[in-house]
């Protein structure tokens, strides 16, 4: 049987503790959907819910570029491509990483995955739309909770690089 993470400390979750211990402002969203969104990503519900433009809601993803793990942020609207995550990586060939594994290297479960608090330090990419943003918004590291932050402070904290076209519209 698989043992359980605790990600809400009492303090926090690994996300926030990462982002206070920084000293960089963030804003926390909670939201509840219930079920799954009859139609379009769960960002776009997400986004709905909290009344925002979907454009500023991101999902953190976890791939492997020639076999390494990195992770990627993009817009939950549209879908990360694989050739421009590889090629921003100074790799070949990029895969999505297996759920299972995402969650044993991030320490988070898969819906909850943060850019911010993983157990293992990752190459990080960021879509480079955010840099066009005020704020953003991106898991919180559990279900149901978003932080919303300028994406300077994804760049500065996680040290992420922003990649022109890492989501390809959906």
């Amino acid at each position: 049987m698989a043992r359980k993470r605790k990600q809400d400390r009492g303090g926090g979750t690994r996300a926030t503790v990462t982002l206070e211990r920084e000293g960089v402002p963030f804003t926390l969203h909670s939201y509840d959907l219930g079920h799954a969104p009859l139609e379009g990503s769960v960002g776009e519900a997400v986004a709905a819910q909290l009344g925002l433009a979907p454009e500023v809601v991101f999902k953190t993803l976890l791939a492997e570029v020639d076999g390494d793990p990195v992770c990627a942020v993009v817009p939950t609207a549209g879908t990360l491509s694989l050739k421009r995550l590889a090629a921003a990586a100074g790799g070949k060939r990029a895969r999505m990483m297996e759920p299972a594994v995402a969650e044993r290297i991030s320490g988070y479960v898969t819906g909850g995955i943060s850019p911010f608090g993983q157990l293992r330090s990752l190459p990080t990419f960021l879509d480079h739309s955010a840099m066009t943003l005020e704020s953003m918004l991106v898991s919180a590291g559990q279900r149901g909770l978003q932080l919303e932050l300028r994406p300077d402070v994804l760049v500065q904290v996680a040290a992420a690089r922003p990649v022109e076209g890492l989501g390809v519209p959906g």
